[in-house]
Order: C-alpha cells, then sequence, then structure tokens
C-alpha cells in the first residue's frame, strides 16, 4: 500500500514567510539563521527552523520525499524530519558545506542534546531522495540519488516518542543565506525497513 501525502492537509510548525503549497510540490525560501541543533559541541540552542508536518498513530510505516536545492552557503540544508519538540527529533539533509563537498547527514537529538553522523559528497549534488521508517519507538534513516537504490544512514531510537508521531520536511540556513527547497513525490508506505533477519530478540 502506497499513499500519497496530502501535502494541503500537513501543519506548519514556524511557518515560513516564503513558500508555496501545491497539490504536487512544496516550496520553501529559507530565511537567515535559522536551524535546528541542542546544545552538543557548540554549546549553543537554535529551534527556529520551519517544519511541515502530517500525522500517523501507524507503528510501522516508511515516508519518503524527494528535496531539490540551491544551496549556496554553509550550512544551507533540506530535508526529512520527525519533529516531536524543541529537545526531540530526527533529520536528514544534505547540508551545504563549501564548493567542494557537501554534508549528507542525520541529526538525533534526544532529551535536548543533538548528534550528527554524516558522510562527505560531492557539492555538485543538488537533489535527494530520503526515506524514514518506523518500527515502534525505532526508526530508520536512508537516503537515494534515484528515489529506487536506498543506503542506510542511521538506525536509532527517540524517547519521547507516542503512538502518534509527526513527520515531514524542513528546510533552512543557519548562516546569513536564503535559498529556495523544493520537495516532491511524498509517499507514505509500509514499512520498508524490514524485521531483523539474525539474532533473537532478548526477552524483556
Amino acid at each position: 500500500k502506497t499513499m500519497k501525502v496530502d501535502l494541503k492537509s500537513m501543519y506548519w510548525i514556524r511557518q515560513p514567510k516564503q513558500f508555496s503549497v501545491s497539490d504536487e510540490k512544496v516550496t520553501i525560501i529559507t530565511e537567515p539563521f535559522t536551524d535546528l541543533w541542542q546544545r552538543t559541541y557548540y554549546h549553543f540552542r537554535n529551534d527556529n527552523a520551519p517544519v511541515l508536518q502530517t500525522k500517523t498513530d501507524e507503528k510501522y510505516f516508511s515516508f519518503v520525499v524527494k528535496t531539490t536545492f540551491d544551496t549556496k552557503v554553509r550550512y544551507d540544508q533540506s530535508g526529512i524530519i520527525m519533529y516531536l519538540d524543541s529537545e526531540n527529533w530526527i533529520k536528514a539533509s544534505v547540508e551545504y558545506e563549501n564548493d567542494k563537498i557537501q554534508r549528507l547527514g542525520c541529526v538525533v537529538t534526544n532529551n535536548g542534546y543533538s548528534d550528527w553522523s554524516s558522510v562527505d559528497i560531492d557539492a555538485s549534488i543538488k537533489s535527494m531522495w530520503f526515506r524514514l521508517s518506523r518500527r515502534d519507538d525505532d526508526f530508520c534513516v536512508e537516503n537515494s540519488v534515484d528515489g529506487i537504490n536506498f543506503n542506510q544512514m542511521r538506525i536509532c531510537h527517540l524517547f519521547n516518542v507516542k503512538d502518534e508521531v509527526p513527520f515531514g520536511i524542513y528546510a533552512c540556513s543557519a548562516e546569513d543565506s536564503s535559498f529556495e527547497a523544493a520537495f516532491t513525490d511524498m509517499e507514505i508506505t509500509e514499512c520498508k525497513w524490514l524485521v531483523h533477519d539474525g539474532q533473537a530478540p532478548d526477552e524483556d
């Protein structure tokens, strides 16, 4: 079962000044000095990026989106997100670094502390597919350059998940920058993150 996301039924957390929502596409023009990060290493807290989400109480599902971005300044980023509140969320994006590389990465924030795993990719890449999958309170984040073959980026746990979870998209510019991010091909599918085949789970 595959279901197109009804883009017009999604809701904003911090609606940006400039955006458009049609049946097929969401466009966000980022505003300078917008970001999502909590405490770790940088010792600052930023929670002012625009987030557009929908919700489900399904315990097993995958959410897919394609993001296309005209990034130009360090930390310009757009991607997929599951934003519970200011101290608990997952995001994955391509984040501009310089004219040679970008960071393809995932940030997991639990109880007010962010961590960031990333790999460097070529700066010429201007679109990426992301897939976020849920199995109970655990999540898998993947990326794809073609929307067909996905690569695992992260398996993680969120401590403050309720039965119903919000998820969607975001874009921001942490420095003095603004760019256009477009989001298309948003779908909710059965969980593509399959049951583990191997060591049996421990008995609780």
